[in-house]
């Protein structure tokens, strides 16, 4: 596809969605940084550092139900803005906001199980599986925090009738941003779950 081609909306529409998709990929690159990192670590664990059968807590179990429908009720808001349906877009953004806070409340909860069991980030408590398994979730969380902010501002520009099914651009942006960081941690979770199992 040209991409010189259309209106200037059409281009600037491009031009974004491509710049989008760049941002993902980076982000991409970064979390496979650190799951590599995770692997090549547990496979020198030659001290007593490395915890190979550790457990995550339940609360992430949590996590990962509330994203995942948090995605689903994105998609049900984007549904009634086709349809130019207003109360259901706001019904569902709110919905998906409430869940976004939901699980950020809940990898805290997480966290909070990490230090009952007697885990923290650093200090003589501490190991190295731990340390990545916080790093990873709090990585995840700042980019569910611009997901949530991305959020905010749809729901703003949503009162203010911006959005409309003949003009989403914004709408659908932020969208693909959230349902990203929702695969994100799908694929995180399953990771550090079945991991444990193969090392």
């Amino acid at each position: 596809m040209d991409l010189t081609q259309g209106t200037k909306q059409e281009k600037v529409a491009r031009s974004k969605k491509m710049m989008l998709w760049f941002g993902i990929g980076s982000l991409i690159m970064s979390f496979a940084g650190l799951i590599s990192a995770f692997i090549v670590s547990s496979k020198q664990r030659l001290n007593e550092d490395w915890l190979v059968n550790y457990e995550l807590p339940n609360a992430f179990f949590i996590s990962l139900i509330l994203m995942l429908l948090s995605s689903f009720t994105f998609i049900l808001g984007k549904r009634a803005l086709e349809q130019n349906n207003r109360k259901m877009v706001t019904l569902w953004l709110l919905v998906t906001l409430v869940l976004g806070f939901g699980f950020i409340f809940s990898q805290f909860q997480g966290f909070q199980e990490i230090i009952s069991a007697g885990y923290y980030f650093t200090g003589q408590t501490s190991n190295i599986t731990m340390s990545y398994i916080y790093v990873i979730a709090v990585l995840h969380i700042a980019h569910v925090i611009a997901g949530l902010i991305c959020l905010i501002v749809v729901i703003y520009n949503h009162f203010k009738q911006k959005y409309n099914a003949n003009n989403m651009l914004g709408f659908e942006l932020a969208a693909n941003f959230w349902h990203f960081v929702d695969m994100l941690w799908l694929v995180l979770f399953l990771f550090l779950y079945f991991f444990r199992y193969i090392i």
